[in-house]
């Protein structure tokens, strides 16, 4: 069987392309290597602009799985000493990614598409139509979506050779604490951060809470380092009950945005990494996969050229995702400043409401 749409990767950005794709007529492929779903490092934090395009994406709801989400109404930021609060209105909410993974896959199968676990993508040859060759079969298809992630065998060649110098590591698990807050709070120290935020309600365990760190490899490679880099984070971590195993994942590599790789659309972190610190990473991975399927719609009805659609994508994603990543890369900028610059400069904008509700709006 020949497929409109195959879609390397089964994570937010490759089922919402999945999804949006099928339910316009499209024979959809989807293709994803490990068994699914399973935990990945991940902030869990999914923006209100996301949170009516994912609720119709998931058909219902059946697993009341936005329902049920803790609502996260504010951010705290933890640097040098100082804090700064920003009210997050409408609030975000934040669902756990094994859940989400679940519940969007499960959908991708609701709407007919063809979703395969555990099936590695060896290589990807032609221009359309392609031919993937699989570990255990090959497929063509007319259209390729490469959702495979920020690092996987179609990892650009440009992409890969960014990855020198200071070594990133993500690291995350689960926890149950006491008297957790409807806050994400990021807590900075030399060399990396971590976030925290509730990704449950309180039960009689405790309100389970994420604790996800990006980390240079030099300055902690485990949580428990982790945890210990910033005084407020180590106290507030001295009660925590572990609720789930710890995952970790590398390399990161920052780059600009590459939406397409010859006439191959790119969604999610294969087009390009954000610093989780913004905290759109879902909603940049629903939002690229969900535009990547549109796109595609004239060239599956045979009026434009797939070099014509990689072209028409590749505009739509730099108009309406390319913000995020500058105000991502101005942000990190300027993380990096001297210690006795920055601190001033931190302690004196915290003082002031309106920054920080700024700062919200401009990751948005």
């Amino acid at each position: 069987m020949i497929f409109n749409l195959a879609i390397i990767g089964g994570g937010p950005a490759g089922c919402a392309a999945a999804t949006v794709a099928a339910r316009k007529g499209a024979r959809v492929l989807l293709l994803e290597c490990s068994r699914f779903p399973r935990h990945k490092v991940c902030g869990e934090f999914v923006s209100a602009e996301s949170l009516e395009f994912l609720r119709n994406l998931l058909a219902n709801d059946p697993h009341h799985l936005l329902a049920c989400a803790p609502r996260i109404s504010s951010s705290r930021i933890f640097l040098d000493g100082s804090m700064l609060e920003a009210r997050i209105d409408p609030p975000a909410a934040s669902i756990p990614r094994f859940n989400l993974d679940a519940a969007l896959w499960e959908t991708c199968c609701l709407e007919g598409v063809e979703a395969r676990a555990e099936t590695v993508v060896k290589s990807i040859e032609g221009n359309g139509p392609f031919q993937i060759k699989g570990d255990k079969q090959a497929f063509e298809a007319d259209a390729v979506i490469n959702a495979g992630g920020r690092w996987s065998s179609l990892t650009s060649a440009e992409v890969r050779a960014r990855n020198s110098g200071d070594k990133w590591i993500g690291i995350k698990a689960h926890f149950y604490e006491s008297s957790a807050v409807p806050s994400t709070d990021l807590y900075f120290f030399d060399g990396g951060y971590c976030g925290v935020q509730p990704v449950t309600r309180a039960t009689n365990l405790g309100t389970r809470i994420n604790a996800c760190a990006m980390v240079r490899a030099d300055v902690a490679n485990t949580l428990s380092a982790v945890l210990r880099l910033h005084p407020a984070l180590q106290e507030r971590s001295r009660t925590w009950k572990p609720a789930m195993g710890t995952v970790s994942t590398s390399p990161l590599i920052f780059h600009k945005p590459e939406p397409v790789q010859n006439t191959m659309l790119q969604v999610g972190d294969a087009a390009a990494f954000a610093d989780p610190f913004v905290g759109d990473g879902i909603s940049l991975a629903l939002r690229s996969g969900a535009l990547a399927a549109e796109c595609l719609q004239s060239f599956f009805a045979g009026k434009c050229s797939l070099q014509q659609t990689a072209a028409l994508y590749s505009q739509a994603y730099k108009e309406r995702l390319g913000r995020v990543f500058k105000v991502s890369s101005m942000l990190r900028g300027w993380l990096r400043w001297p210690r006795p610059i920055r601190k001033p400069v931190f302690s004196l904008i915290s003082r002031a409401d309106f920054i920080g509700r700024q700062m919200v709006k401009l990751t948005r």
